[in-house]
């Protein structure tokens, strides 16, 4: 893994919410130039109800 000094996380349950979450994040991106993404991940969990997505960006800016 690559050094990084900054962490991004979006998260969401709703199915809704979990649609946007990749422009979401696509925003946040474009909004922070200088922020050089080293790594990403993209996680999920679930129960019985529930399913969540998140999306974690690792960054140096």
């Amino acid at each position: 893994m690559q050094q990084f000094n900054g962490v991004k996380v979006f998260s969401a349950t709703l199915a809704r919410n979990r649609e946007e979450l990749g422009n979401k994040a696509t925003i946040w991106m474009q909004q922070h130039p200088k922020c050089e993404i080293v790594e990403m991940r993209v996680v999920q969990s679930s129960d019985r109800e529930f399913h969540c997505i998140t999306i974690i960006l690792l960054y140096n800016g």
